[in-house]
């Protein structure tokens, strides 16, 4: 049954994965013998990230802003160059909304978002897939997208609405590729500790309001990532595409 989930001799992307949910996906890949290649904007954060990799397979850092579709061609090509043909590509690079309802949002405030977030993800999967299809081997695409994809966030609309587009992506990734060994996935985290949430971490209203609903009674980690990660990376899924993978700890069922 191990060898399900062996992914030895496997080459992985994972943006973003310098920090939080992506650096969690990105240490259980490589533990499963993926090798793995970080993008991230901040050198000193892929440094560390990368530092942190284990298992047998070859790791890299790369600097790259996905919302910059010449970035991201040049970080793909780089990323092959070094590691050969691409097996699993996550795109978790992200930034969250402003905060503000609709009558206070700026269209640059909606274009900030929707660069990262959304065209990010499109650069990022139309590299890879192009890739897989080319090497024959198959794959798997796998977006971070949000709960606010599902739920009204009227202070997130910007970020929802990215977040919600990306699921619709995906569904059309699952078909169009599924007959070149291509798999697709969204997976959708809940309240999860990370950078982007720094600020409500250990706010006493926030967490008596919000985490307090939470079924598990905690924050989510990044490692929560990892064995889904795996899962969808290794051989254990390879007749299931086109999932949506809500992980929140029982919050949006409560």
């Amino acid at each position: 049954m191990s060898s399900l989930f062996d992914l030895t001799g496997r080459n992985m992307i994972v943006t973003g994965g310098n920090g939080g949910i992506g650096l969690g996906m990105a240490q259980a890949l490589a533990e499963a013998g993926a090798s793995v290649a970080i993008w991230g904007t901040n050198p000193e954060k892929n440094d560390t990230a990368l530092a942190s990799l284990g298992g047998s397979g070859s790791h890299l850092a790369l600097l790259c802003d996905v919302g910059d579709e010449a970035a991201v061609n040049r970080a793909f090509a780089e990323t092959t160059s070094k590691l050969g043909s691409i097996h699993g590509c996550f795109a978790n690079a992200g930034v969250g909304g402003s905060g503000k309802t609709i009558d206070q949002t700026t269209y640059d405030d909606w274009r900030r978002v929707q660069q990262i977030n959304l065209d990010g993800v499109f650069f990022t999967f139309r590299a890879a897939s192009q890739n897989m299809m080319d090497h024959g081997e198959g794959g798997c695409l796998v977006v971070t997208s949000s709960l606010s994809a599902i739920e009204g966030a009227p202070r997130s609309l910007s970020y929802a609405s990215t977040k919600g587009a990306v699921i619709s992506m995906i569904r059309g990734l699952a078909v169009g590729l599924a007959r070149h060994g291509v798999r697709a996935h969204s997976v959708l985290p809940g309240w999860i500790e990370t950078a982007m949430t720094a600020n409500a971490v250990g706010n006493e209203k926030f967490e008596q309001n919000v985490i307090r609903r939470v079924p598990m009674r905690r924050w989510g980690q990044p490692e929560d990532f990892g064995g889904i990660a795996v899962y969808l990376a290794s051989d254990a899924s390879r007749y299931h595409t086109g999932d949506t993978f809500v992980i929140d700890g029982g919050y949006a069922l409560f």
